[in-house]
């Protein structure tokens, strides 16, 4: 085996190591914990200047490990922003993921859920605006399991938001402001990464310091 690929096998090990000490941590916070840290880290996302800013917005729908964004999802209908979410192949091993329009919360909660347990819109509905298609996006919200201060985030694995993110640097307008969002539990010092991993440009967490 050659020292490159020593090299990426050591960071996959590292890198599965640290997911499994994440969920570990995000596990032992209760619902009202999850959910006030949410509250939080959405006010301090509507007080952004980069959230105020923008008029398209890539969402994701949170699961239950993860930062809530119904709250989020509100305020950028509230406040007339054109919302997109992502769509996730979920045919094999494929790390393809579109960001597609969602019109409304109703739409959302008409959207069937995936076997990962994700409102997505069914593989055959095409009939939604794709956000590279048009206008691109001004900021994404970001999704991972870990995070460290220095912009790298540790995801599931299936490398959907750096494959979008490389997409995104090709589009004319250029690759969107990032905001990861994050539980305390999710920061750690250092994040292991690879030359697929993109950096983001900002984490946002209940800052206890």
């Amino acid at each position: 085996m050659s020292q490159r690929a020593d090299s990426m096998a050591a960071v996959r090990a590292a890198k599965q190591a640290l997911r499994r000490e994440i969920k570990r941590r995000v596990a032992a916070l209760d619902d009202p914990e999850k959910l006030r840290q949410s509250r939080v880290i959405s006010e301090k996302l509507f007080k952004h200047p980069k959230y105020a800013s923008c008029e398209r917005i890539g969402v994701f729908l949170s699961i239950h490990d993860e930062v809530r964004t119904e709250d989020i999802l509100n305020h950028v209908f509230e406040h007339g922003k054109t919302c997109f979410m992502p769509k996730y192949s979920t045919r094999g091993t494929s790390n393809h993921m579109d960001m597609v329009k969602l019109n409304s919360i109703q739409d959302m909660m008409s959207l069937p859920l995936t076997s990962w347990n994700i409102r997505q819109p069914a593989d055959d509905d095409n009939t939604r605006e794709e956000a590279l298609e048009t206008g691109s996006l001004d900021l994404i919200l970001m999704p991972g399991l870990g995070f460290d201060r220095s912009g790298n985030r540790l995801g599931r694995g299936k490398g959907f938001y750096d494959t979008y993110l490389r997409r995104c640097t090709n589009h004319p307008k250029g690759k969107p402001y990032t905001i990861a969002l994050a539980f305390k539990e999710q920061l750690v010092q250092d994040i292991p990464v690879d030359d697929n991993d993109v950096l983001i440009d900002e984490v946002l967490y209940e800052d206890m310091e």
